[in-house]
């Protein structure tokens, strides 16, 4: 004759959700912090970045062909795709 309730079932459903949070957690600090699931990037090639339209800053506009800034001196050329 107990007048205590059965805390059983409540206790496991506890360690359920505690386990299920510690695995979220983890989870996401994997995914945030690693580049498992990420796409591979593609080199550019130089074909393609010799195409490229670029245009000045500041008062003077004037676009040409990115091939321009290195066909009489080197050049060193970083190409970045934003997403979007």
């Amino acid at each position: 004759m107990s007048f205590l309730p059965d805390f059983g079932i409540f206790t496991m459903g506890i360690w359920s959700v505690g386990l299920g949070a510690i695995g979220a957690a983890v989870t996401g600090i994997v995914l945030a912090n690693t580049d498992l699931f990420l796409s591979k990037p593609e080199k550019a090639t130089l074909e393609f970045l010799e195409e490229i339209e670029l245009k000045t800053l500041g008062s003077e506009q004037r676009t040409f062909k990115a091939g321009e800034l290195w066909k009489k001196n080197g050049a060193v050329v970083m190409a970045v795709r934003r997403p979007g």
